[in-house]
């Protein structure tokens, strides 16, 4: 027994037991060391009292151990020690027997990952930059431009598919520029009908149409000595493309029912999913309005030509989610990863992140599972249940020739063949009947049937 003890103490990796009531029976040094709590306070307590983390009451893994008899390998949850510090921990348990095999409790075995964990928070450092993340060569290369993009006042094309993330880039321009005190103006001129998008842009004096009763001021001028972030540039008119040439060329504009010239100093930062060169090129966009906004370029690659930062996106949406929701989930499970990896994501970082938050929403625990993703990533139960029918029908074949064979071989004795494969014999005799088994007429004993 003080053997026992010794390599119980020994073990580098927290160890405790529960009975069935969920109190402690057993605690080892390691487990002292991580929690900060006494073997001596330990044994009696209840596990919750011991580790005062939510993962007990919402998502407790020695109860699911103990109510569905499946172990739990490397969960990740966090536990508040003694000094009211929060660690992170790797979660493994399974159940306990007595000699006579009957379930009495649970064990479970936990380890601080908090170096894991501070070398997880320096790579998110190292690979993420004004919210932007990314730690493939693509978006490391970005890293190293943009703060030389900011340096210039220069105007400059974002080009990438919706949800790469285009104003972000445009954010992190401005932030990073000698402009950063001053306005961060964004305006979606896809989603504005051209003769509302003039007004937006320059504003209008009032009087200058019906409904215009006072003087109102456009973009332009609110973004003033700052920036001004023009998305989706390739969706506006002919018309409103010269209007918008004029100003980028002159720093002027005159607002609606104005004569008044207004002279501005603005940043211009323009964004498109669309490729304007190929719109040049079909007479579709002015070729001195492309060259105007394109003196800086951009190309933001789509999520799936840069899998490998999937996931430090999943980390980061985790990470402002549980900032936002005062939740504790410390991230996704494997199966998880293993099937965000696989999808191409055809809306890019915006899709993932919507993903996420779907799977937060529903996760009660401390790990998002597969079960808490959109319908669309979970098994479908047709696949399922064909492959259940398969499978099904493959065991039913084994198990007739199995028996079959058996029979065979004791000549026919069902008591013989019932003790080989573990069976009573009236399980075997349904078997052999289930299963339309042609067996011996006799039972192998003395010529008995």
């Amino acid at each position: 027994m003080q053997h026992y003890d010794t390599i119980f103490n020994s073990i580098n990796e927290g160890v405790f037991t529960i009975d069935m009531n969920r109190r402690i029976t057993a605690f080892n040094h390691a487990a002292e060391r991580i929690t900060g709590v006494s073997r001596e306070e330990a044994i009696g307590l209840f596990c919750s009292e011991v580790f005062r983390t939510n993962i007990c009451e919402n998502a407790c893994p020695l109860r699911e151990t103990i109510e569905t008899g499946k172990p739990v390998v490397n969960a990740i949850g966090y536990i508040v020690n003694s000094e009211g510090k929060q660690i992170p921990i790797s979660i493994s348990t399974a159940l306990l027997k007595n000699p006579k095999g009957d379930i009495v409790g649970g064990v479970e075995t936990f380890q601080d990952i908090s170096q894991i964990e501070q070398l997880r928070k320096e790579l998110k450092e190292r690979y993420s930059f004004e919210d932007i993340i990314g730690r493939s060569n693509t978006m490391i290369q970005l890293f190293k431009i943009l703060p030389q993009l900011a340096e210039s006042d220069s105007t400059v094309l974002i080009e990438g598919s919706s949800g790469t993330g285009k104003e972000l880039f445009a954010h992190a321009i401005h932030n990073l520029s000698h402009r950063k005190k001053n306005r961060f103006v964004a305006i979606n001129c896809g989603a504005i009908p051209d003769t509302l998008l003039e007004s937006e842009l320059f504003g209008y004096k009032a009087g200058a149409f019906t409904d215009a009763r006072k003087e109102k001021p456009g973009r332009f001028s609110i973004a003033n000595h700052g920036t001004l972030f023009l998305d989706e540039i390739g969706d506006i008119s002919p018309a409103m493309q010269v209007r918008l040439l004029r100003v980028i060329q002159e720093k002027c504009f005159e607002p609606l029912g104005s004569i008044d010239t207004i002279h501005v100093d603005v940043r211009i930062v323009a964004a498109t999913n669309k490729n304007l060169a190929k719109l040049v090129q079909e007479g579709l966009f002015r070729e001195d309005l492309y060259y105007r906004i394109r003196v800086l370029h951009l190309i933001l690659p789509d999520l799936k030509e840069r899998k490998e930062d999937i996931p430090f996106l999943i980390d980061h949406f985790i990470t402002k989610l549980n900032r936002i929701k005062g939740r504790n989930i410390a991230g996704v499970s494997k199966n998880v990863l293993a099937k965000l990896m696989e999808y191409d994501f055809p809306g890019n970082i915006r899709e993932l992140e919507n993903i996420i938050e779907h799977a937060f929403v529903l996760c009660n625990g401390s790990l998002i599972e597969l079960g808490h993703l959109p319908i669309e990533f979970r098994p479908d139960h047709k696949t399922i249940v064909q492959e259940e029918l398969k499978f099904a029908k493959t065991l039913k074949s084994m198990e007739k020739v199995l028996i079959e064979e058996s029979l065979k071989r004791h000549n026919g004795n069902r008591t013989l063949v019932a003790m080989e494969l573990g069976i009573n014999k009236s399980t075997l005799y349904r078997k052999i009947k289930s299963l339309e088994i042609m067996a011996p007429d006799t039972d192998g004993r003395s010529g008995l049937e």
